[in-house]
């Protein structure tokens, strides 16, 4: 099959053991980044098989209905970036490893540097040596302060491993569902969602955005922590009621926020407001960048095209589209 793999931006892919899978494709693989469906288009004129790097680029109706060759779209995880409907329509099979029970340590630990990281300004300290004033303030300790997840998911339950390790105390937020299974196992719930939000010394969001949780976190939740906590974010910008964060933080509650994702990704203003912030920490949303993350997600992605082209398709969204053709 003629496979396009979009957006591998530092071309890591071929230097990986999972690149081997392909083998028996003509690949062709993209290390930018291209917003325009008519550009995207003329570049994916002839795939027959898409690979996507997670959300970084949409998949819409415009787009496909310009790639009359494209049989089948391959990722990993959720798929909010995909018009599937429109991909139905147009005949194109889409294939998605969910990886149940499988957390993103990548993420995890991501997310853990950067409470280590504004928790002791790590950033400031390094910038005030740098320019040759030496220390710049006073971080600090995390051991027996208070962590509070929200997400009682995978990643979520990995933060908590490293947490007990640092000897904080943790307590637990979500879902009606997921406090429910939280409390089930033994976790400290919080008594209410204000109160989760005002006692906790740090607050960290871990959860799947869907439409029923964008704007899950609002800007009243943000306000009600206290002015010395931190709010982290490796999940998702959209979770975030739009404007809430950059609100808050010249509100001075939370006092710091740490974060890896963003409305607008990528993020290349470096005069936006939000990023731009002095009490904000951020990273571009590297939560899952890393060599060993890709060989494991990408080794899932590449068996599902070999999968399709042994007629035997694997984690299909769509199923309607492999009856039809099967027809």
């Amino acid at each position: 099959m003629k496979v396009h793999i979009l957006d591998d931006w530092f071309d890591t892919l071929r230097r990986l053991p999972c690149f081997k899978k392909l083998a028996d494709h003509d690949v062709t693989v993209w290390t930018d980044h291209v917003e325009d469906p008519g550009v995207l288009a003329d570049r994916l004129a002839e795939a027959e098989a898409l690979v996507l790097f997670r959300e970084r680029t949409r998949i819409t109706a415009d787009l496909l209905t310009r790639l009359p060759r494209l049989a089948l779209i391959s990722q990993r995880s959720v798929y909010p970036h995909i018009d599937i409907d429109a991909c139905t329509a147009n005949g194109v099979l889409v294939c998605s490893n969910m990886h149940a029970g499988t957390p993103s340590y990548a993420a995890a630990e991501l997310t853990w540097a950067l409470i280590l990281a504004a928790m002791r300004r790590i950033p400031q300290q390094v910038a005030s040596l740098k320019a040759g004033r030496w220390q710049s303030g006073v971080g600090k300790t995390l051991k027996g302060r208070r962590l509070g997840l929200y997400g009682y998911g995978r990643i979520a339950k990995t933060v908590a491993g490293f947490a007990e390790a640092f000897g904080m105390e943790i307590v637990w937020w979500g879902s009606e569902d997921g406090r429910a299974r939280a409390q089930a196992d033994g976790m400290t719930v919080a008594a209410s969602r204000t109160a989760f939000f005002s006692d906790c010394d740090v607050v960290s969001l871990h959860v799947r955005l869907t439409p029923a949780t964008r704007g899950i976190v609002t800007r009243a939740d943000l306000e009600g922590m206290r002015p010395d906590a931190l709010f982290v974010n490796t999940s998702r910008a959209g979770l975030v009621e739009t404007g809430a964060l950059l609100a808050a933080l010249n509100a001075g509650r939370p006092g710091m926020a740490a974060i890896d994702v963003f409305d607008t990704e990528p993020m290349t203003d470096p005069s936006d407001p939000l990023l731009a912030h002095p009490h904000l920490i951020a990273t571009p949303h590297i939560g899952y960048v890393t060599e060993d993350e890709f060989d494991l997600q990408f080794a899932d992605i590449f068996d599902q095209v070999n999968a399709f082209t042994t007629g035997a398709p694997i984690h299909v969204i769509n199923p309607e589209v492999w009856a039809a053709q099967a027809r």
